[in-house]
């Protein structure tokens, strides 16, 4: 078995694995679990790691490698348009809730806070945006 990649965060190694078990490549995830008793040791461990056998690697790495489709179409009630950046045009995009340097700090203190808004972040330029901020620029 070889590792083909690393994750920080549980359900995105689940959505990998699931992409290449639905393409028939069986594959496994190490420190899944030691991740998911505390995530603060996913750093120190290395990610979660997403494992393959070494004659499915390269097929494997194509699979997880492919592009963001733009629009994903749903049977009988159309079309679903994938959100893209609106500073770089990118479609590696994620929604997130809570203010997570707050979020983080409160732990080391002793007292969870986990500070609530409604923001998009691209993994491509770091820019950060909400849905009332303005579409070309991602400024407020």
């Amino acid at each position: 078995m070889v590792t083909i990649a690393k994750f920080r965060d549980l359900p995105e190694a689940l959505l990998a694995q699931g992409n290449l078990n639905s393409s028939g490549i069986e594959s496994v995830l190490l420190d899944d679990n030691l991740v998911c008793l505390d995530w603060l040791w996913s750093n120190a461990v290395g990610g979660i790691k997403l494992q393959v056998n070494a004659e499915d690697a390269d097929e494997a790495t194509e699979i997880l490698n492919e592009p963001i489709p733009e629009t994903i179409e749903f049977g009988g009630s159309g079309d679903y348009r994938q959100p893209e950046c609106p500073k770089c045009k990118s479609l590696d995009v994620t929604f997130q809730e809570i203010y997570k340097p707050i979020a983080y700090g409160s732990l080391w203190v002793g007292l969870p806070a986990p500070v609530h808004r409604d923001a998009w972040k691209c993994r491509a330029c770091g820019n950060e945006w909400g849905e009332n901020d303005s579409a070309e620029t991602g400024e407020p």
